[in-house]
């Protein structure tokens, strides 16, 4: 079962507070599997695109909890607003080991800290924040459940007629980024092995809010009438809403050692197809460049589906909320996914 029914779903969204509000709205399935496991919520790296989302709906999830959330807060508005959400607010530098060992001990731990674009021209900081941080983490909160965000980039390319990595393939990262954030994933695993601590590892692939997200880059390339590039021909994608559900209630999932999980949405999307969907939406014609590869950076979701069951949010509903929101020229993150890269540098 989605975690929403579907005649719940809105038909859109007039501003930014009334999509936040729907995607941190917690499902019956999530509310249930955070009753399950005990203790408060800890936040790390709160401060990202998805950070505040999720801490929000944690809260509204398990509102007698303490859900706490810890970033640097370079940007001291994201601080306020999680406190305005009835989140606290922890400003830490992960990477201060001291600093760190101060930070609430709380049972359930989310980690969602890393760094991605900007990678070319600073690897050796790229590599302190995506392995080093992860072990002062995983060694500091080896008493708790650990959820972390990873990404579907570990995985070398598939085919796209054979469906997406599976969590048991073996990895492939191309590229220092990629190469980092299975860094990452090893040093929560060699912690857990050792000290025994449960966790989960989500490989994402594509998390979609209006603001930013393959959808939106696809969305706008037709409406500007700029050439959408097919090379990368085929995607993953899931409602953000969908995504930091299925993390949270990982928190209940845990296995020790820890294990990862790949999450994103059950289709393997056509580019061309979302491409002349947004078309059809504006009334335009889309423009094309290349010509789709054989092979990419795609996840197979069935043992998620297994456990959450399908994502509430239907993909061509998405394309519709997204193509409203351009055409109202809603509020934009600026912050291209990159998705067509193939070469691993971001």
């Amino acid at each position: 079962m989605a975690e929403h029914h579907a005649a719940k779903l809105p038909t859109g969204f007039s501003d930014e507070a009334a999509l936040e509000e729907f995607m941190t709205r917690p499902s019956d399935a999530l509310i249930r599997d955070l009753e399950s496991v005990a203790g408060d919520i800890l936040i790390l790296g709160v401060g990202g695109k998805m950070g505040l989302t999720l801490a929000r709906l944690a809260k509204r999830a398990a509102p007698n909890r303490r859900v706490i959330g810890v970033a640097r807060f370079s940007d001291p508005t994201v601080g306020k607003k999680l406190q305005a959400c009835d989140v606290e607010a922890i400003t830490c530098d992960l990477m201060d080991r001291e600093a760190v060992a101060a930070l609430p001990r709380c049972p359930n731990v989310v980690f969602m800290a890393g760094r991605k674009f900007g990678t070319v021209g600073a690897l050796s900081l790229t590599w302190a924040m995506n392995v080093a941080m992860p072990a002062i983490v995983a060694e500091t909160f080896r008493d708790s459940r650990i959820v972390v965000f990873s990404t579907g980039n570990v995985y070398p390319f598939t085919r796209v007629a054979q469906g997406g990595s599976r969590e048991t393939d073996p990895p492939g990262p191309m590229g220092e980024y990629a190469m980092s954030c299975l860094g990452r994933e090893r040093m929560f695993e060699h912690f857990s092995e050792k000290y025994g601590t449960p966790g989960r590892i989500v490989r994402l692939n594509y998390a979609i809010d209006m603001r930013y997200g393959v959808l939106h880059d696809i969305g706008s390339r037709v409406l500007a009438g700029t050439p959408v590039d097919l090379t990368t021909g085929n995607v993953n994608v899931i409602w953000q809403g969908d995504a930091n559900s299925h993390a949270l209630r990982c928190l209940a999932r845990c296995t020790a050692p820890t294990t990862p999980l790949n999450v994103s949405g059950p289709e393997t999307a056509s580019v061309r197809a979302l491409a002349l969907a947004f078309g059809e939406r504006f009334g335009r014609t889309p423009e094309f460049e290349g010509m789709e590869a054989d092979e990419c950076w795609l996840v197979d979701t069935g043992e998620a589906t297994r456990l959450f069951g399908n994502p509430s949010v239907p993909l061509l509903t998405m394309v519709d909320w997204v193509a409203d929101w351009l055409l109202a020229d809603g509020a934009a993150y600026d912050k291209p996914t990159e998705y067509a890269s193939r070469d691993g540098a971001f």
